[in-house]
Formats: structure tokens, C-alpha cells, sequence
């Protein structure tokens, strides 16, 4: 997949915390309307680590950037940067951060 082999080379750029709320925020709430409120399934496959184990990382950002012809998943493009849909990818693969984010006593 030569997209897929575009975004894995690009160097990601850091994602600063205010804009990594914001894409943890839209993972949970637009994502989660298919993939369920935890990422577990739903319309579309479970998202968790153990689900994407087997997954590289740069087809999951193609994924997310492109979306899937043929099927319910959309491109997200209007809404992230590749960059940002990598960084997604990543943190799905390690186990997705909670929303809303937990705070330190």
C-alpha cells in the first residue's frame, strides 16, 4: 500500500497536548459510534491493542486518513493531518488514552 508507506516515512511532527485532547476527544466520541464507547467493536472492529497486534502501524494511519472503499470506515482527512492520523494509529496500538483524561489528585 503506497500511502500507507508515505505516512510511515514522514517524520512526526510533535503533536502538541491541547491538539492530542482533541483527537483522544474525537477517537472516543466519533470513532466510538462504530467501534463502540471503548473501543471494543461494534458496526466496526474492536481498536484495542490486542485487536491491532498483528497491524502495522502505517496501514492503520492509511486507514484513518483514506478511510476503506467499500465500507462504513470514512477517510478522516477533512479532519486530521497524516501526521495526526499516525500519531492515532500509535496510540491505538498501545492502548488509547481515556476521555475525559484523568487528572491527578
Amino acid at each position: 500500500m503506497a500511502c500507507a508507506g508515505a505516512l510511515a516515512q514522514a517524520p512526526a511532527p510533535t503533536t502538541p497536548p491541547e491538539r492530542q485532547r482533541a483527537l483522544v476527544r474525537m477517537v472516543r466520541q466519533d470513532c466510538g459510534s462504530c467501534h463502540g464507547m471503548y473501543l471494543t467493536g461494534g458496526l466496526g472492529p474492536p481498536l484495542t491493542p490486542a485487536a491491532l497486534a498483528d497491524k502495522p502501524v502505517s496501514s492503520m494511519a492509511a486507514t484513518i486518513f483514506h478511510g476503506r472503499p467499500g465500507t462504513p470506515m470514512p477517510p478522516w482527512r477533512t479532519f486530521v493531518t497524516e501526521a495526526e492520523a499516525l500519531w492515532i494509529a500509535e496510540q491505538l496500538a498501545g492502548g488509547f488514552p481515556p476521555w475525559p483524561p484523568r487528572t491527578s489528585p
